[in-house]
């Protein structure tokens, strides 16, 4: 997509907005603009990442923290059933980090087991650029992903208290399935039929 098409993007997206949601085109009531967060999402950027790169590291300390603070019992990555996000290295799995403006702002990790379903972990978006969309970027690209290595299915689990995440996950086509693994911290286990891109 060049230049002038991104723009005529934004500004269709604008008057959507403005149409459907009674937003001025002016202003916003002291909130920022629609087309503001659209034009921040797209200077967003997906970029795998060794799980010990110092951005990685970053948004796993970040995620571990949110996960401490929101479980009702805390949250002790040692317990999880990945204790080491090494796992997600290839040929074994891949890490994504989501930068703004530099800023590691998110991270996701794939795992792809041979001979099984391909798995997503340790997938966080900070406070801040929530809203920007950047979840369901990371599950667009984890998928396209995973079915370019072959896999056909895509797995997920997560905990009660992660409300959003859920509502996300069943939005983009994630039904709930019986309990694939012995995560102490799942509380809801995911699963979508997924297809190489032609």
């Amino acid at each position: 997509m060049d230049r002038a098409e991104q723009i005529d993007q934004v500004r269709r997206f604008d008057r959507t907005a403005t149409e459907h949601v009674g937003v001025p085109h002016d202003h916003c009531l002291g909130r920022e603009r629609p087309v503001d967060r659209l034009l921040t999402a797209a200077t967003v950027t997906l970029d795998e990442a060794d799980p010990d790169h110092p951005d990685a590291r970053h948004c796993l300390r970040s995620y571990f923290t949110e996960l401490r603070d929101r479980f009702e019992t805390g949250f002790d990555p040692a317990r999880s059933l990945l204790p080491d996000a090494g796992g997600l290295r290839p040929p074994h799995g891949l890490f994504l980090v989501a930068r703004l403006h530099g800023e590691p702002v998110g991270c996701a990790g794939l795992k792809l087991p041979s001979g099984a379903p391909a798995e997503i972990k340790r997938m966080w978006v900070a406070p801040h650029t929530r809203g920007l969309g950047l979840g369901r970027r990371f599950l667009a690209e984890l998928e396209t992903r995973a079915a370019r290595h072959g896999s056909d299915v895509l797995r997920l689990d997560t905990h009660k208290a992660l409300h959003a995440a859920i509502g996300l996950y069943r939005a983009c086509g994630f039904g709930e399935v019986s309990p694939f693994n012995d995560e102490p911290y799942a509380h809801h286990w995911f699963e979508k039929r997924i297809t190489a891109e032609r």
